[in-house]
């Protein structure tokens, strides 16, 4: 556990395993780190994988209210997780967890080598792209799930998973993993007032010049889609990657692709800063002999 600002113990969930390239993992809403079990066991130990939960999941203490939820505290928590791991590091993150992931690299903090967003939930980049009605969809579904919850639906937050992994999806969990998304549901909705918050433009991303992955999957919401497509050619350094036949969920259905694709950018981004070490060396060499 890494204490919070407040020096609690119990402030932020960290855990670590593996040798090799440092890689943070951030899982998504209503989830903890061990949803990256399946993409780790592909690796064999390979990295170093550190991995953690968002604020208000697992042993990760919420530090937002409805009347405080912003990004920046996601922010935040995930910077103390990266200076815990003695970075630079590799950022990953799906879903809400790749958002957070997005919003540490904007600030540009902490440093980070690559940066992989698997689906993240971005409403506010396809508003202000102007892609009204792709918004709409977010909006409409988050709007019916907020109303159902507050009227007493224990179970709405089963409407929000199947808009993201397709009808039937949230019946088909085991009842532990559907019992804690219910269980979470009130933060999942501060999840959703940082997401509609956090003021996405292209202008904007366009400042993040470390190496991205974007990854989407084939059978996923077309708003979530082609959320993904805006964000990659916002970004200045990115990559579009689609998983044929994943949906949303892809890191525990499709783990050997997904994993495939991380590791091939990881390894991208390495030889990429070897090179640019390689060349500040070469110049101070040549620095040198002219004096």
């Amino acid at each position: 556990m890494i204490d919070d600002r407040s020096g609690n113990s119990d402030g932020i969930d960290y855990d670590e395993r593996g040798r090799g390239p440092t890689l943070v993992l951030v899982p998504g809403s209503c989830s903890t780190g061990a949803a990256w079990r399946p993409i780790i066991a592909e690796w064999q130990d390979r990295y170093r994988c550190v991995t953690t939960s968002l604020l208000g999941y697992g042993r990760t203490a919420e530090r937002r209210t409805a009347a405080t939820a912003d990004m920046a505290y996601e922010a935040e928590m995930l910077e103390a997780v990266v200076q815990r791991a003695a970075g630079p590091v590799h950022l990953v993150g799906h879903s809400f967890g790749g958002t957070a992931a997005l919003a540490v690299a904007l600030r540009g903090r902490v440093p980070v080598l690559s940066l992989t967003v698997i689906e993240p939930p971005v409403p506010e980049l396809l508003r202000h792209g102007g892609e009204h009605g792709h918004y709409a969809a977010f909006r409409e579904m988050t709007d019916a799930y907020f109303e159902a919850f507050r009227g007493g639906n224990q179970s709405a937050i089963e409407a929000m998973i199947d808009f993201y992994g397709g009808a039937g999806t949230f019946a088909g969990w085991p009842q532990k993993v559907r019992d804690y998304a219910i269980a979470t549901t009130a933060v999942n909705l501060l999840d959703w007032v940082c997401a509609y918050s956090f003021h996405l433009t292209r202008s904007c991303l366009a400042k993040i010049e470390v190496p991205t992955l974007v990854i989407r999957g084939a059978a996923s919401h077309p708003a979530m889609k082609r959320a993904t497509e805006l964000l990659a050619q916002s970004l200045a350094d990115s990559r579009l990657a689609t998983i044929e036949g994943a949906a949303h969920f892809m890191i525990a259905t499709h783990a050997e692709a997904v994993a495939n694709r991380i590791e091939r950018h990881v390894a991208c981004a390495d030889a990429k800063t070897m090179e640019i070490f390689a060349r500040s060396r070469g110049a101070s060499g040549e620095a040198a002999s002219r004096l």
